[in-house]
Order: C-alpha cells, then sequence, then structure tokens
C-alpha cells in the first residue's frame, strides 16, 4: 500500500547550499508526525515543499499517490498554520474562519455550518465577534487553527506553531492541538526545533541534521534507542562514555574498559567483538546517586566520584559528578518530601550506580560528533 505523503528523493539548494539533501520520506494517514531538528537542518524547506511554496531541485512530492510537485499551494489540499498566526486584523474571528470557504465559493448556509463547527471545535463560540487585537495569544493560535481546518484539508502543515507562546500556555495548547487532531482525524506534519513539544504530540518523529534524516521511529524509540550520538544528544539529555570491548560475556552483554574510569558492563543492544570501539549513551534518570558504595550485581555498574554541581529543579534534582576523567550528569526525582532528608550536595563523594541493560551502544562512532561529547576533563 502506497504511503499517504511521500518524499520522495527530494533534494533543495540555495546557491551553495544544500538545505535538504537526497530525502525519502513517508508519511501515513491521520498520524502526527514531527519534523525535529535545530535551525537550518532542513525541516522548514522540507514543510514548504510539501505546502509548494518550495518546489525541489530533485525528487517529487507525493499525496495518496499523485504527483502534487507542480502544483501551486492554492491548488494543493493542504493548509499551513504559521508561527505568526496570519490572522486577517480588520476581521472578525468568524470572518476570518470563514476567509477560505468564501474563497472557495461555498453556499453561505455550507459557510455557516463550517464555521460554527470550528467555533465550537475551539471553544470560542462567545469570542467569534471580536478581533484579533482583542484575543489572547492562546486564542489567535486556536483560530488559526479554525481557519486552516474549515476547508477540510487532507494534510495541515504546523510551523513552529507555538513557538511565540510562553511556557504554560505552549504546554496547554499542545493538549488541546493534541485533541483537535483526535477528533478531526487529518495528516498533522509539525515543525519545531522543541524536543519537548515534538514528543508529547507526535506519532512519529523525523530527526533532522544538516538537510538529513538522521532517524525517524516513535518518540520512545527516539529517546530510548538513539541511531547517532547527535539523536541521542538532541533529544533529551544524555552522558556519552568511549572504550573498547575487552571481553564478550555472553551473546548479550560484554565488558568495556573505559578510559580514566575503569570497567562496566555493556549491553550488546549492537554487534561487538573484543577489541571494537564503542560510543555508550546513558541518560541522567538511569543513573541512581548514592553516598553509601551500593551492593552491585552482576549486571550492575558502580563508579565512585566527587558531586562538582548540583541544580535543584522543584520537582528533581541534577548532580554533575567527577568519576576519574569524565564528569556525568545523574537527575534525582524527588519523589518524598525532600526537607525530611540530607540528600547529596556539593563536595561529596558518592557513588553512580547503573544496570548494564541502560546503557545503550550507538549505531556508530562519527568523528564530526567529537564537539557533542563528555570528554575528559569536561
Amino acid at each position: 500500500m502506497a504511503p499517504y505523503l511521500r518524499f520522495e528523493n527530494v533534494t533543495r539548494r540555495f546557491g551553495s547550499f544544500t538545505a535538504v539533501n537526497d530525502v525519502t520520506l513517508d508519511i501515513e494517514k491521520g498520524e502526527t508526525f514531527s519534523l525535529l531538528g535545530p535551525s537550518g537542518c532542513g525541516k522548514t524547506t522540507l514543510l514548504r515543499m510539501a505546502a509548494g511554496f518550495d518546489r525541489p531541485d530533485l525528487g517529487r512530492v507525493l499525496l495518496e499517490g499523485k504527483d502534487i510537485t507542480p502544483l501551486p499551494p492554492d491548488q494543493r489540499p493542504v493548509n499551513t498554520i504559521f508561527q505568526s498566526y496570519a490572522l486577517f486584523p480588520h476581521l472578525s474571528v468568524r470572518e476570518n474562519i470563514s476567509f477560505g470557504p468564501k474563497i472557495a465559493k461555498w453556499a453561505p448556509d455550507a459557510i455557516a455550518r463550517g464555521v460554527d463547527e470550528m467555533l465550537d471545535l475551539i471553544d470560542l463560540k462567545a469570542h467569534a465577534d471580536k478581533k484579533p487585537s482583542q484575543l489572547s495569544g492562546g486564542m489567535k493560535q486556536r483560530v488559526a487553527i479554525a481557519r486552516a481546518l474549515v476547508n477540510k484539508p487532507k494534510v495541515l502543515l504546523l510551523d513552529e506553531p507555538l513557538a511565540a507562546l510562553d511556557l504554560k500556555l505552549r504546554q496547554r495548547l499542545i493538549v488541546e492541538l493534541d485533541a483537535i487532531h483526535d477528533e478531526v482525524g487529518i495528516t498533522f506534519i509539525y515543525v519545531t526545533h522543541d524536543q519537548g513539544e515534538a514528543m508529547s504530540i507526535s506519532d512519529r518523529i523525523a530527526v533532522m541534521n544538516k538537510g538529513v534524516i538522521e532517524q525517524v521511529g516513535p518518540p520512545a524509540q527516539i529517546y530510548e534507542a538513539p541511531r547517532s550520538s547527535f539523536v541521542a544528544a538532541f533529544i533529551g539529555d544524555t552522558n556519552f562514555l568511549d572504550g573498547r570491548i575487552t571481553e564478550t560475556l555472553d551473546t548479550h552483554f560484554s565488558r568495556c574498559e573505559v578510559n580514566g574510569f575503569g570497567s562496566i558492563v555493556i549491553d550488546n543492544d549492537k554487534p561487538v567483538a573484543p577489541g571494537d570501539r564503542i560510543h555508550l549513551s546513558i541518560r541522567p534518570e538511569k543513573l541512581v546517586v548514592s553516598r553509601d558504595k551500593p551492593e552491585i550485581g552482576p549486571l550492575d555498574n558502580a563508579v565512585e566520584g566527587k558531586v562538582e554541581d548540583v541544580i535543584y529543579y522543584g520537582s528533581h534534582t541534577r548532580y554533575w559528578v567527577r568519576c576519574g576523567e569524565w564528569k556525568l550528569c545523574a537527575e534525582m526525582q524527588h519523589r518524598t518530601f525532600l526537607l525530611d532528608q540530607s540528600p547529596p550536595k556539593w563536595g561529596d563523594t558518592v557513588w553512580l550506580l547503573w544496570d548494564a541493560n541502560d546503557g545503550f551502544l550507538l549505531e556508530q562512532y562519527r568523528e564530526e560528533d567529537e564537539g557533542m561529547l563528555t570528554l575528559p576533563g569536561e
């Protein structure tokens, strides 16, 4: 079965700069799909090629098996929501939403029904006669969503739609967007540089870097099983350790020597052999901080270190612990009342404990990622 929306070997260049480089990507009907990456990675260019605002130099864009590459934006069953909302300031909420149906020459009663459906969907019926200047940022964004959805597009493109809003409003609108998607059921393509937004709203995520796609998958897979050090570092925070395999214990586990750190046990989630150079990612929340030397089993790792930095976040505390030549970040959740405890503090000697299954071998070690690693002395 053909994918619903397909970018097929698309390349887009701007002079000597290649914004998107030979990307092939399939997006399924009805899913919320996020394009995630840093500024300049190509995600917005990919979105613009779906909308018709940009045309690929090579490759094509297909929707339901039909090549839509030559079609201008107004002939594509696709609508876009921009960061700036792009509402007409002189029109009311109702008039903004009805603009598209009027251009499409809907019958007046169909326009009225469609606008009322959208006002109910975004819960702004009481504000239908207000101008955009009388609305909050969150309300404006909901009007922009309703205006984009009223024509019933096959794909809704969202280009950093929440970037202009404050944190609490962004968090609330993410929930509202997800509920709207569940109700209308159309395909959402969401462009963002915010990993939290992408993780919370997406069925699948494509992580982009320098015009190519590093990894595609569900949020949990992207977070727990990153394919490269770029993905591991961009999605959440992580610790990197470099070493060499000294011994394969069985088909599932090996022993690895990390310079200035010692010998640790790792899970063979990638094929390895003695002598292989490996690059390991361990998320901060996987590390347990203890003042006392722990009892360890055959699959446990424990290393002694000194607390160099402590940052309290309310729900959790982060510790940066110097272990030999390495500085690792560990996260302690506050599941009980913290004031009744005596947590580790700056200068304390502590032990870091983690299970071999909690480290993840990256698919490859890449020299271009050196600047992102936790290197000795940092």
